[in-house]
């Protein structure tokens, strides 16, 4: 075994790079220990591409460097960076980091921000999704549970023991499925992760369950291919990656030059919620409102009118305008555009259709309607709002 301690610092020091490129956060991770070294540096990185379930580097065992920055998933792994005798930093989870300082995510935090997020839009009945396999998952849902708990609400929780996936997929999903039918609603579902999150809405989208009028998801970590993928979009906690390698590379930077680690570990609060459709509504629960919600967001890119509402609910105007405003603080009109706008805003973000296509897929008669319809509500036309995008 190497001793850092009988070495001096190279001029430009030799640091490993041990984090998966596969996510939106590793990635983020990576341009925050970039960022660091372009100001405190250079480093010579040693950096692969590299996923969840990669074998340690063969090269790792013989390598003569100066400090690592790692995500660790395996004893076998942690070990093996013990061998090397050069400072470490564990960006993961405390599970397999040895002695190695940790710096992460405040999951405590998290917790918190996601009840306070369902309880702020009217959830007063709450769930949990959550994973059994890391600390850090505990200590999300323990802290959302205890929360929910002291404002008298009740909440229940659907535990997985493997992060791996499942066996038998539709039997898992079933089993899921009874779950959210036997909870009542409206209720706020908290999501372990934004896999579980995507399991969520899978299931409520075959059971024909209205997200979010009846239930309403957030996951975590904000992975932008799950959350985008899924339907309707997740909403999810994001963390600040950049800040956490930022971090990360300050602190090996410290401990490569002899100063001591800290005694605790240092936990960053995520950056956010990514607030999308899986939790961008009120929970309602004057069920002619939640109808009238429901039919909105599926029929106004159609051209849905308040008449055509009405008329669907067989209720007069008078009555579901009062009621909607009651509930929701917004008219049928009001939300009828609202949805509307939030169709274009999506396609025009996400899409490179035209803007004569988005108009016939969004409801206007043409495009001339959509432009200044969409300018006296932005300020702006569509073709500005999407050249300032990028």
């Amino acid at each position: 075994m190497k001793t850092s301690s009988s070495k001096r610092l190279r001029r430009v020091p030799r640091v490993a790079l041990l984090i998966e490129t596969t996510r939106t956060y590793t990635r983020e991770t990576l341009a925050g220990v970039r960022r660091y070294v372009a100001e405190h540096g250079p480093w010579s990185t040693f950096i692969e591409l590299r996923a969840l379930d990669s074998a340690p580097p063969p090269w790792l065992r013989q390598w003569d460097g100066d400090g690592i920055l790692t995500r660790t998933f395996t004893p076998e792994m942690s070990a093996l960076i013990e061998e090397t005798g050069v400072p470490a930093v564990e960006i993961r989870s405390t599970t397999h980091a040895g002695n190695r300082p940790f710096v992460g995510v405040d999951n405590a935090h998290i917790g918190q921000s996601v009840a306070e997020h369902f309880y702020e839009r009217g959830y007063r009945q709450f769930a949990v999704y959550s994973l059994r396999t890391e600390s850090y998952f505990e200590e999300r849902v323990r802290n959302f549970i205890t929360l929910v708990q002291s404002w008298e609400c009740p909440c229940s929780e659907l535990p997985e023991t493997s992060s791996e996936g499942v066996a038998d997929w539709e039997a898992s999903q079933a089993r899921l499925l009874r779950w959210i039918q036997g909870l009542s609603k409206p209720v706020g579902i908290f999501a372990a992760n934004d896999q579980l999150g995507v399991r969520l809405l899978d299931a409520c989208q075959r059971a024909n369950i209205a997200v979010p009028e009846e239930v309403a998801v957030v996951g975590v970590e904000n992975e932008e291919m799950l959350c985008s993928f899924a339907t309707p979009p997740l909403t999810s906690v994001q963390f600040d990656g950049k800040a956490h390698g930022y971090a990360a590379a300050e602190l090996l930077d410290r401990l490569m030059h002899g100063k001591a680690p800290p005694k605790r570990p240092i936990l960053l609060p995520p950056k956010g919620i990514v607030v999308r459709r899986s939790s961008d509504g009120l929970a309602i629960t004057d069920k002619l409102v939640a109808h009238a919600a429901r039919l909105i967001r599926e029929n106004a890119a159609s051209g849905l009118n308040v008449d055509d509402l009405c008329r669907k609910l067989n209720a007069s105007r008078s009555t579901l305008d009062r009621r909607m405003k009651a509930a929701l603080k917004r008219s049928p009109k009001e939300e009828i555009s609202r949805i509307r706008f939030r169709e274009v805003e999506r396609l025009l973000t996400e899409t490179d259709l035209t803007i004569d296509a988005i108009a016939d897929q969004t409801g206007f008669a043409h495009s001339h309607y959509l432009h200044a319809a969409f300018k006296q509500a932005h300020g702006q036309t569509p073709g500005a709002f999407r050249r300032k995008l990028g």
